[in-house]
């Protein structure tokens, strides 16, 4: 079911639901994904609270909620997207397109994105797309960072292990760091297969902030709280030149949310060409905490592997 509602100070906003779950979509900004949740629960994705039903004005922010970024992260990639955006209704897909990013310090792109929640269950479809209108190429990634409320843990997998031999000289991953990386930080949770990031509303660290990212060729990454998991999934294209050092998944923390980031490749956008990345979220209830490599065998991948064995991402 879709509808328009408002939503939190905001005229306008698209409602998608099946009776599981429901998605909250903002068209007078962004546009961004700003609620998603089983119905009569609590929303999974953070949502800014100083920006609630905030429009216009020239100052970038985030509202919360999931975006379309580009990276690398420059002065661009702040473009303030405080205006409506066109709204189109294609089958059981509904697109959100914004307007050119066409005054500084936008560099002639758009963005729209293309959400399709299943007919039963929580699958949802993000379709993200990139335009190029500048006259120019331009040397980009597609970026898409969802915001994930306060109090849980990160959890990415890492390249599969072997005992050094003859087949396996060769390394099998990045690990990207920021300035403000520190990895004796405490919210860091690094095992033999999974890295798991803390997210503190009160960190003790040097930085309050701290971040990562890898090569994840499994494609997948993961956010658990309070009983809840969420789940995204990206291409992984073997071969590709991915933005810093090669990484397709991110991870980022702040005392006010944790961030789950994927990336697609590097690639030179001609004029009025486009660029395609795709996601796939699930949300699982009930879900047991627990700590280290062990519990994330034991009751996460079984979850993660029963909804994705059939999913073939283009």
């Amino acid at each position: 079911m879709l509808e328009r509602i408002p939503y939190r100070g905001w005229n306008t906003a698209y409602r998608l639901s099946n009776g599981t779950v429901e998605l909250i979509v903002l068209a007078d900004v962004g546009p961004r994904i700003i609620s998603y949740r089983f119905i009569g629960g609590e929303n999974q994705l953070h949502e800014v609270e100083a920006d609630t039903g905030q429009l216009g004005r020239s100052d970038f922010r985030l509202y919360g909620g999931h975006r379309l970024w580009v990276s690398p992260e420059l002065e661009s990639t702040y473009f303030p997207d405080n205006v409506p955006v066109e709204v189109s209704e294609q089958g059981n897909k509904v697109r959100f397109t914004a307007p050119v990013e066409e005054s500084p310090p936008g560099k002639s792109l758009q963005k729209d994105f293309e959400v399709e929640l299943a007919s039963s269950g929580s699958e949802v479809s993000v379709i993200h797309r990139l335009t190029n209108h500048n006259r120019s190429a331009i040397q980009l990634a597609p970026w898409a960072p969802t915001m994930l409320r306060p109090g849980g843990k990160g959890i990415l997998p890492l390249p599969p292990k072997a005992a050094m031999d003859k087949d396996h000289y060769r390394s099998v991953g990045v690990l990207a760091m920021w300035s403000f990386t520190d990895l004796a930080d405490s919210r860091w949770v690094f095992g033999t297969e999974y890295i798991q990031l803390n997210q503190l509303s009160e960190p003790t660290g040097r930085f309050k902030e701290q971040m990562c990212g890898i090569y994840n060729p499994a494609g997948w990454g993961a956010y658990y709280r309070d009983g809840h998991l969420f789940v995204k999934r990206a291409p992984v294209i073997a071969g590709a030149r991915y933005p810093d050092f090669g990484c397709n998944f991110e991870v980022f923390t702040n005392p006010d949310f944790l961030e789950l980031e994927t990336l697609g490749p590097l690639q030179e956008l001609g004029p009025k060409e486009s660029i395609v990345h795709s996601e796939h979220w699930w949300l699982f209830s009930n879900v047991p905490n627990g700590a280290g490599d062990d519990w994330v065998r034991s009751d996460i991948i079984s979850l993660i592997e029963n909804q994705t064995s059939s999913l073939e991402i283009d």
